[in-house]
């Protein structure tokens, strides 16, 4: 049983994460630290953590789950940190977009009885901060739980009952697999919303009606954080981006040849795929 709680970085995931347990795990005692103070007061007065500290040691020694929610590229510095002030037992998940780098660095630093297992719950916003923090973000989200030769059975389990508690749906991928298929599921999207609103002349952004919107508010996401994942995930995302190359191209040379017929199957082909998310 999970009854104390560390939460590394107060934003917008960090704090859902403490008011999703004070929602459903009133037991657990939730301790928050980060690197400034300003984000741990606000989320100490939105109850998302009960209280918090500056000092990652102090943060960790008595925490059976630590979860990590900075950036992507500020994870591994984390975990260094940490490893030495962990207590036996101890299990360390995060929430980061990408897993490859992350896994490699936990599994190394962080060694028994104490345990990193990755995990990426599949919830967010383009809004940032503990501000906008809710206790229903994870609900019927998907989070996929990364496993290696070298993950700990009872902490993966651990950690897969402490997702769903909180409302997820547990998937199990390897990292490797994990950052091919969210490159093409969500850090593909988002570089194809800012590339849309990247397109629009001034005159244009004045016509914008719902699809518009529906369809480019991702890119409204943190800049700094989309940095990181893009730049952490390069290689599978620009194989998405040539993926998507690819498809545009074959419509652009259906419309050059006025082939009606083609364009439709082309069009109810993909309405068919997505009809059926």
């Amino acid at each position: 049983m999970i009854n104390r709680l560390t939460i590394i970085g107060l934003g917008l995931l960090g704090g859902s994460i403490g008011l999703a347990v004070k929602k459903h795990l009133s037991h657990c005692q939730v301790t928050g630290c980060a690197h400034r103070d300003g984000s741990l007061k606000a989320a100490k007065e939105t109850g998302a953590i009960r209280d918090w500290t500056l000092d990652p040691a102090i943060a960790v020694r008595e925490a059976d789950l630590v979860i990590l929610c900075t950036p992507v590229s500020r994870i591994p510095q984390w975990i260094e940190r940490i490893a030495p002030h962990l207590k036996p037992g101890a299990i360390v998940t995060d929430v980061g977009s990408t897993k490859t780098a992350i896994v490699e660095a936990g599994e190394r630093l962080i060694r028994s009885p104490a345990h990193f297992v990755g995990s990426h719950p599949m919830a967010g916003s383009e809004q940032k901060g503990v501000a906008v923090a809710r206790a229903d973000l994870f609900a019927d989200a998907a989070c996929i739980v990364t496993h290696t030769t070298q993950t700990d059975p009872i902490a993966a389990d651990a950690v897969e009952a402490f997702w769903q508690t909180l409302g997820c749906r547990i998937v199990r991928h390897t990292p490797v697999d994990h950052d091919r298929l969210v490159a093409l599921v969500s850090h593909l999207p988002h570089a194809v919303a800012s590339a849309l609103v990247a397109v629009q002349e001034t005159a244009s952004l004045d016509l914008h009606g719902r699809g518009f919107l529906d369809s480019t508010r991702i890119a409204a996401g943190d800049p700094e954080l989309w940095r990181d994942i893009f730049i952490e995930n390069r290689g599978n995302l620009v194989s998405s981006i040539d993926l998507l190359t690819r498809e545009l191209f074959q419509l652009s040379s259906l419309l050059k040849m006025n082939d009606a017929r083609a364009i439709q199957e082309w069009l109810a082909k993909h309405a068919l795929r997505r009809s059926k998310l």
